[in-house]
C-alpha cells in the first residue's frame, strides 16, 4: 500500500524546488563545501546531509534513492502509529491507524506529498517519540524527538506530549533526566559540529522576517483554509466519530490531541501554510481517527471510513499520475541553455526561486545564497507583501556582492518573471547586470545575461 500511493514520486526528476534546493545543496556539500557558510538554509543538518549521503552512494544525477527512502519514512511513520494504537485498542485498530497514516500522507496535493522532503523525513522520528514516551522509554522519546528537530524544526513539538506522558506516568527524576538530556545532547552535538554561532542563526533566530504575515494575511489564511479543508474531507466519516465521542477522546487521548495541538502549532510557524506543512498532522490524526472507531466497534463504520480515505487518497495519487509536467520541462529548458553556455568549472547566478536549475544544468552557483528569497524574503504566495532588499537575511547582500566580486558568475539568469524581486525592483541585481552584463537571449521564460568580455 506504501509504495502504491507512492507510485507518482518516481514518475518525475522534481516534484517541487525543495527538492532543487536540498539536490543543489547536497552538491555543494559534496565538492567541499560546509554547511552555513558556503551554502545557507534556515533548516536543520540532517536533510541535506542525508541528501550527501545518498549521492555520495549513487551519484547525484538522480533523486530516486532518496524517493525510495521516502516511501521506507512513510512506512516507517505507519508502523510506529500503528504500535501505538495496538498497544491501546488492539489489532484492528492497530491496522486501521496504519493504513490511515499511509493514506493520509498522499492526501494534497502531489508537489506536497510525494516529494522527499522535510515533513517526510521528519515524521517517522516524530512518532518514534511518541511510541517510546508511551511505552516509558524516556531516552528513546527524547533522541527521537531531536532526531525530528534536526529535520525539520518543528518536529520537536513532538515533546509537548511526552512531557504530558511523563508528568501522568512516571515522575521520577531520572526519567525527567533521561528525556532531556536524549534530547538536548544531540542537538548540542549537532551545534557544535556545524559552529554553534551559525547553527542558532540558521536554525533558530534567522528566520523572522520569513515569519511574518507583512499584510498578506488574506492570502495565507485562504491557503490556511483550503489545506485544512482538504486533509479533513479525506476523513469525513471519521471525523463525524470524533466529533461524536469528542469529550470522551478528550479525556481518554489527551496525549494525543497535545501531539495534534503541537502538529498545528509547527503548521501555523511561519504563517505560510503550505500543503507539506500539514504532513505533520497526519499521524496524530491517523490515532485520533483510530480511537474513534475503537469506540463505535461496528466494522461497518470502519470500512466506510478506510474506504472513504482510500478513495480520497486514490484521488490524489491519479493526480499526481497525471499532473502537468511542464514547470519540470521549463525548468530544465532554462537549465540546458546554462549548460549549453558554460563550462563545468564556471559559476552561475540564477535569480530566482528555482534552484534546481543549479543541479539539472550542473553548475555551482555563485553564492551561498541559492535563492532570491533569502536576499528578498520572498516567499511563493505572498505577492509582494514583505520583501524587498532591506526585508533580506542580515547581512545577507553584503556577503553577496563579495562572492560576486570574487567570482564573477559566467551566466546570470533572471529567473523572476515579473515576480516582486525582478531585478528593476532590486538596485544591487540591477545595478551588477548594468555594470557587467549583456543580455545575450532567453528560455523558458527566463532572460539570460553574458559576463562581458568572457
Amino acid at each position: 500500500m506504501t509504495v502504491l500511493v507512492h507510485v507518482p514520486a518516481f514518475t518525475r526528476a522534481l516534484w517541487n524546488p525543495d527538492e532543487g534546493y536540498l539536490a543543489t545543496e547536497a552538491r555543494m556539500l559534496a565538492h567541499g563545501g560546509t554547511l552555513y557558510v558556503d551554502v545557507v538554509d534556515r533548516k536543520p543538518p540532517l536533510l541535506p546531509w542525508l541528501y550527501q549521503g545518498a549521492f555520495a552512494l549513487f551519484g547525484s544525477d538522480s533523486l530516486w534513492p532518496l524517493r525510495v527512502l521516502a516511501v521506507l519514512a512513510c512506512l516507517a511513520t505507519a508502523l510506529f502509529t500503528a504500535a501505538v494504537a495496538r498497544r491501546r485498542w488492539g489489532d484492528a485498530a492497530g491496522t486501521g491507524a496504519g493504513l490511515f497514516t499511509v493514506l493520509l500522507s498522499v492526501a494534497l496535493a502531489p508537489e506536497d506529498t510525494q516529494a522527499a522532503t522535510f515533513e517526510v523525513f521528519m515524521l517517522p522520528a516524530t512518532a518514534a517519540a511518541f511510541w517510546c514516551a508511551s511505552t516509558r522509554r524516556w531516552a528513546g522519546a527524547g533522541l527521537a524527538a531531536a532526531l525530528a528537530a534536526m529535520v525539520k524544526q518543528t518536529g520537536g513539538v513532538v515533546l509537548l506530549p511526552a512531557l504530558y506522558l511523563l508528568w501522568r506516568d512516571d515522575r521520577r527524576p531520572r526519567a525527567a533526566l533521561r528525556l532531556l538530556l536524549g534530547f538536548v545532547v544531540p542537538v548540542a552535538a549537532l551545534a557544535l559540529l556545524t559552529g554553534p554561532r551559525n547553527f542558532l542563526f540558521w536554525v533558530v533566530s534567522g528566520s523572522g522576517d520569513y515569519a511574518s504575515l507583512d499584510g498578506a494575511w488574506t492570502t495565507a489564511l485562504g491557503r490556511a483554509a483550503g489545506n485544512a479543508g482538504i486533509m479533513l474531507a479525506a476523513v469525513v466519516p471519521a471525523v463525524i466519530l470524533l466529533v461524536r465521542s469528542l469529550r470522551v477522546s478528550l479525556r481518554e487521548e489527551t496525549d494525543v490531541w497535545l501531539w495534534f495541538a503541537g502538529s498545528a502549532v509547527g503548521v501555523v510557524v511561519g504563517f505560510h501554510f503550505f500543503g507539506h506543512y500539514y504532513l505533520q498532522l497526519v499521524p496524530p490524526l491517523a490515532l485520533l481517527c483510530a480511537g474513534a472507531l475503537h469506540r463505535v466497534a461496528e466494522p461497518r463504520w470502519t470500512r466506510v471510513a478506510v474506504t472513504w480515505t482510500a478513495m480520497a487518497a486514490a484521488v490524489f495519487v491519479a493526480l499526481g499520475l497525471l499532473a502537468s509536467t511542464q514547470p519540470l520541462t521549463r525548468v530544465r529548458t532554462v537549465a540546458q541553455a546554462v549548460d549549453a553556455d558554460t563550462g563545468p568549472d564556471q559559476r552561475v547566478l540564477v535569480w530566482g526561486m528555482h534552484p534546481e536549475i543549479y543541479w539539472l544544468a550542473d553548475r555551482a552557483p555563485a553564492s551561498r545564497y541559492l535563492t532570491a528569497g533569502l536576499l528578498t524574503n520572498f516567499a511563493g504566495g505572498r505577492g509582494g507583501k514583505g520583501v524587498g532588499v532591506q526585508k533580506a537575511v542580515a547581512g545577507a547582500w553584503t556577503t553577496f556582492e563579495r562572492e560576486v566580486a570574487a567570482h564573477p558568475p559566467a551566466l546570470v539568469v533572471d529567473d523572476s518573471q515579473g515576480a516582486p524581486y525582478a531585478p528593476a525592483a532590486v538596485p544591487p541585481i540591477r545595478d551588477l547586470l548594468a555594470a557587467r552584463y549583456e543580455r545575450v537571449g532567453t528560455a523558458g521564460g527566463a532572460v539570460i545575461y553574458r559576463l562581458r568580455g568572457r
